[in-house]
């Protein structure tokens, strides 16, 4: 049969079966794009691979697309979908691990793990996708209204996951769940793109990357450096992995055209020069079992801003790993084994490796070592998060005041209590595994301050805080909780916090170790609780280490105020006791004890702490003064001068900061340009020493609001365009808006819901802006948290 003769007949059994679906239906035509297209056979990277990334890979790109149906590369659309969830805190047993390009190549393989296509025409019936999109076309969202309650959009709504055979139970029960998914659909000349192409079979192209002389020359320089033979070689590129496999690393003395190439680190059966044949392990600490190799293998996947966490190589940087790790003088007089034990401790596993070193390694490059464990896998949804404040500052402990790095004798003593939870993943032994392991960090905090109190028995200054060797602007970050995800953005942002972190390099080493390197994202009930519980630890102790560097007597009245009401037990029963004898030889004000040792910080780091944040943190009227809005300096004068009524107040006082979501997204038009803000909502709790109840632990009229410049977070709530001449009006809205109903007005003026007509154009725009602005960082924006505003 011609192709054209088949291409009719697909598209006859497509028409006569989609009315069937509900006797309500009423199929779309769908009609050849042009008159010869009978005959035109579509380029999947020309013709599809665009429509994906504009309106199906901000939901299904993740761990966490829906039915793990991961559109961003070649291999995840011929994949499919599947039943099994990957987040899933109730499995008692491990999952088996489906990560594209590593637990299974080609559709043979992902067929007998259980996933199922969406894409294949079989038995005189369209494909499942055809049929999901034809569901989504019957959609008739009116313009820019509210979707109905009864749809549920949330994050943990029940995934049908219907099969082709399923499917006319599913499209009768869930009628309005078409894709895209409640949100403004394709347009016509998308659908019958789409319809074509799977009436065609769908074709889909092997990705084969093809790399420059110059690139190839960069990867091979760098495959050669990592797979040196020498047990000092071998133990140095093993640390290395272990924090780059999660990397997308790039080759910053490469580009072309301003555009990268980005690699990640694996290991592999073959050496450099041969195709390489991963070794699937669940963790970058498991035994790869015989020899291996390090190669660096291109990403093939759409770049996606929560997972598109970048790391540069480069010759300086060669140079610098060669500085840190090679040049001091050390030997390795056992190579260190593989195993739970070894994972569990990189203190005794890397211990031949200078401490200084491995501290250091991890300050040169901070805001990715700390965005890593913010941002990756370990962090999606409310039970992930909920162990941090909405907001916080983080510094780091000076290496040369670091007793781990500077007393050999100190280390020796401790880091047996530093043995990480969670490889042993027996959900009957949970209970004691867990107790052994507090009782051993609690032995090591107690440890830790008699020690620095002997050491320093008038305290610590300024001096004792990294100052990121006067250029390093990694010294100082805030994190910001958006509830059910968070991210890092460098210098301390936003108004002073309620609580500070710093991170000394058993804190920072143990935060990756946890929650990255030996975190499995398919792990059972038992390996995720004593995960979360772990980092409620690491947060008392990077909370420690800040009230050391306040006066004594502020120690307490600061501690009892994080640990407020039911976390008061556990401040007395599960957390070592702050040391409230040794003196500090900083002061501060008593009345503002954070806020004048904060200011002081960034006094004495000034030259890493980047510009002043008036538009939160300055008190005065005059602050941001508003400017005749000529130039493009004048008019961000203009709307800073606006957007600072909503700062630098709680709830209490405006009372609409509690009722914005999480992350807003506010975009406001200057004739031809426009600028980009975060509102962030910052929630006050009690405390946050708990995985349950959190709702139980909220101070709504305490909240507050940041405003950012630039885009923030990888999963927006919403956003608002306004013009700038419209913005006081928003603005007063804001502040007089007295019942959370009244946000609805809000965005049927200024906001884009997700049935606006231009909805997929204004989203898009924040990936437009983020490419224009931090072009390296940009990446697609995931959609799975947009609200119904």
């Amino acid at each position: 049969m011609r192709q054209g003769s088949r291409l009719l007949l697909a598209l006859v059994i497509l028409a006569t079966f989609l009315p069937m679906m509900k006797p309500s239906y009423s199929a779309p035509a769908v009609t050849p794009e042009r008159s010869d297209s009978r005959n035109q056979v579509l380029d999947y990277r020309r013709d599809i691979k665009p429509i994906f990334e504009q309106k199906c890979v901000a939901c299904h790109a993740c761990y966490d697309a829906p039915c793990q149906l991961k559109l961003t590369s070649h291999e995840g659309v011929k994949r499919g979908a599947s039943k099994q969830r990957v987040y899933d805190g109730t499995r008692t047993k491990n999952a088996e691990p489906n990560r594209l390009y590593t637990d299974a190549m080609g559709e043979p393989a992902w067929r007998q793990r259980g996933f199922f296509s969406v894409i294949d025409n079989r038995n005189g019936e369209a494909a499942l996708m055809l049929r999901m999109l034809a569901l989504g076309q019957q959609s008739d969202w009116s313009n820019n209204e509210r979707l109905p309650e009864q749809l549920d959009i949330a994050i943990t709504r029940a995934n049908q996951c219907s099969k082709a055979d399923e499917f006319g139970s599913f499209a009768r029960q869930h009628p309005q769940a078409g894709m895209p998914f409640a949100v403004t659909g394709l347009t016509d000349r998308e659908y019958r793109t789409m319809a074509t192409w799977l009436a065609q079979g769908a074709p889909v192209p092997e990705q084969q990357p093809t790399l420059s002389a110059e690139l190839q020359q960069a990867v091979t320089q760098w495959e050669t450096w990592l797979n040196r033979n020498s047990p000092r070689h071998q133990l140095v590129a093993r640390y290395l992995y272990e924090h780059w496999f999660l990397a997308h690393l790039y080759f910053s003395d490469t580009a072309k055209d301003g555009q990268h190439t980005f690699f990640e680190l694996v290991r592999s059966r073959t050496p450099a020069g041969q195709p390489i044949e991963v070794i699937a392990t669940t963790r970058p600490t498991d035994d790869p079992q015989g020899t291996f190799y390090y190669r660096l293998r291109p990403r093939l996947e759409s770049r996606i801003h929560k997972t598109h966490i970048i790391y540069p190589l480069n010759n300086d940087k060669m140079k610098r790993l060669e500085q840190l790790f090679l040049e001091p003088k050390w030997t390795v007089k056992t190579m260190p084994g593989y195993g739970p034990d070894q994972a569990a401790n990189p203190f005794f596993t890397y211990a031949a490796i200078p401490a200084r070193s491995r501290y250091q390694y991890l300050l040169d490059d901070a805001q990715y070592f700390v965005r890593s464990f913010i941002r990756g896998p370990v962090c999606r949804g409310q039970i992930a998060t909920d162990v941090i404040r909405d907001q916080f500052w983080v510094a780091f402990q000076e290496p040369e005041y670091d007793l781990f790095v500077t007393d050999a004798s100190y280390r020796t003593r401790v880091k047996e209590w530093l043995t990480l939870p969670g490889l042993n993943a027996n959900l009957l032994s949970l209970g004691t595994d867990w107790i052994a392991h507090r009782d051993a960090r609690n032995n090591y905090q107690t440890a830790r301050q008699q020690t620095y109190a002997r050491h320093y028995p008038q305290g610590p200054d300024l001096a004792h805080i990294w100052n990121g060797d006067d250029k390093n602007r990694d010294a100082l970050l805030t994190v910001f909780r958006h509830h059910n995800s968070a991210s890092v953005v460098t210098g301390w942002q936003g108004d002073t916090p309620s609580t500070m972190w710093v991170m000394d390099y058993p804190l920072l080493e143990r935060t990756y170790y946890a929650l990255v390197a030996n975190f499995n994202v398919y792990g059972n009930v038992s390996h995720q609780a004593q995960t979360r519980l772990y980092f409620d630890l690491i947060r008392n102790g990077a909370e420690a280490n800040l009230l050391r560097f306040l006066p004594s007597k502020q120690r307490n009245p600061l501690l009892h105020r994080w640990y407020d009401n039911s976390a008061r037990i556990k401040l007395f029963t599960s957390y070592a006791d702050v040391d409230e004898q040794t003196p500090s030889r900083i002061e501060v004000t008593p009345r503002q004890p954070l806020a004048d040792f904060g200011q002081q910080v960034l006094t004495a780091l000034a030259p890493v702490a980047g510009p002043v944040d008036s538009l939160n943190r300055c008190q005065q009227p005059d602050c941001v003064k508003p400017d005749e809005p000529s130039t493009v300096n004048g008019r961000q004068q203009d709307i800073e001068y606006q957007l600072k009524r909503l700062t630098g107040v709680t709830a209490a006082r405006l009372p609409a900061i509690q009722w914005l979501p999480e992350v807003t997204l506010l975009r406001i038009e200057s004739g031809d340009q426009r600028q980009i803000y975060s509102l962030i909502h910052n929630r006050d709790h009690t405390n946050v020493a708990f995985m349950l109840g959190e709702n139980l632990r909220l101070r709504p009229e305490n909240n507050t609001l940041t405003i950012l410049p630039g885009v923030v977070g990888s999963y927006p709530n919403f956003i608002f365009n306004v013009k700038q001449e419209e913005l006081p009006e928003f603005v007063t809205a804001l502040i007089t808006m007295k019942r959370a109903e009244d946000i609805h007005p809000l965005a049927d003026r200024f906001g884009i819901r997700r049935t606006h007509p231009r909805f997929w154009f204004y989203f898009h725009d924040m990936h437009r802006y983020l490419q224009q602005t931090t072009p390296l960082e940009a990446g697609i924006l995931d959609m799975n948290r947009y609200l119904n505003l």
